[in-house]
């Protein structure tokens, strides 16, 4: 299950107590003071795992607290200090705090640390201070995840103009592909080989299809389009065939209005065309007047054929390394 939102608790641990111990020696007529300070509190901890690739665990336990300092012991003795806790999340993963609302990190690198909830101090002992002292609370936060997957390029479209079965072809992901609309429901990402050596290559990412009034919440919305947000590249996938009864041109006029309406930002990302179904009969002339109306380059393509995808796939390379 894919899940990219999440709210948590986190509670650092509080410090170990002072101790007020004192000691009598053999024939003094003076105690002595010989309580110990107590131990600071474990902290929570952040880490950007490259080997999760959603929120899901989060559905599941929602409070993360790190252990309590120990308290001070007699003879001085220093209260042991808490264990740390460790929250494994998604690389690509923006933490915001719920309450303010205000963006703490956004956790793009691989191993990424992150300090979320400092451990209190330990309290003072009678030998270390004028009388012992208790411990400190240790921080507590109320968290708030969002997933924004990471990737080089970003396939958008229409349903069924062919996306998913671009990235079957051109990557090692397996995402489901079927005659009916929102196949896709989730993200998907795929590594793309451009040659067989493998040392080019690039990460892919397919969402699911938009359709006109995606920003009003019709379909699937635009909840996924977060998703395209860190690409450099966005690949327009048009069924050229215009088999779902879309005309190509409406269809590429509309999927801009709808990735406008989200961002305008995201809208003017440098994008291919891949002018999909060109083995349907129909899709020669719908593309002669395709060109008429885009300006941006046109890659005529077949995923039923493979025709025209390795073009496709090397213009991303190359406009990727120049981005």
């Amino acid at each position: 299950m894919f899940i990219d939102r999440a709210q948590i608790t986190v509670k650092a641990g509080g410090g170990g107590d002072g101790s007020a111990a004192r000691f009598m020696a053999p024939f003094s007529r003076h105690p002595q003071d010989t309580g110990g300070n107590g131990g600071d509190g474990g902290d929570v901890l952040l880490l950007a795992d490259p080997q999760l690739t959603t929120l899901l665990d989060f559905q599941f336990r929602h409070e993360f607290r790190a252990q309590r300092g120990g308290h001070g012991g007699n003879h001085n003795k220093t209260g042991a200090r808490g264990d740390d806790t460790l929250v494994r999340v998604p690389v690509g993963t923006l933490v915001y705090d719920s309450q303010t609302s205000q963006l703490l990190r956004d956790l793009i690198r691989a191993n990424e640390r992150l300090l979320i909830a400092k451990g209190g101090e330990g309290g003072w002992g009678s030998a270390n201070a004028s009388r012992a002292t208790p411990g400190k609370p240790g921080q507590e936060r109320l968290l708030r995840f969002e997933l924004k997957l990471i990737a080089d390029v970003g396939l958008v479209g229409f349903p069924n103009a062919g996306k998913s079965s671009l990235l079957q072809q051109i990557s090692t992901a397996k995402p489901k592909i079927a005659s009916y609309p929102f196949t896709t429901i989730t993200p998907v990402l795929g590594v793309v080989a451009v040659d067989k050596s493998r040392e080019r290559a690039f990460v892919a990412c397919d969402i699911p299809g938009l359709i006109e009034g995606a920003h009003e919440g019709r379909g699937l919305g635009i909840q996924f389009l977060r998703h395209v947000e860190r690409t450099r590249l966005l690949i327009h996938v048009i069924d050229m065939g215009g088999l779902e009864g879309r005309d190509p041109v409406e269809s590429y006029r509309l999927l801009n209005e709808e990735l406008a309406a989200y961002s305008p930002v995201l809208a003017t990302r440098p994008q291919l065309i891949a002018a999909n179904k060109m083995d349907i009969p129909e899709a020669k002339a719908n593309l002669a007047r395709f060109r008429e109306t885009v300006r941006e380059p046109i890659y005529p393509m077949s995923c039923a054929t493979r025709e025209g995808v390795g073009e496709l796939v090397e213009a991303a390379w190359q406009q990727v390394q120049k981005l």
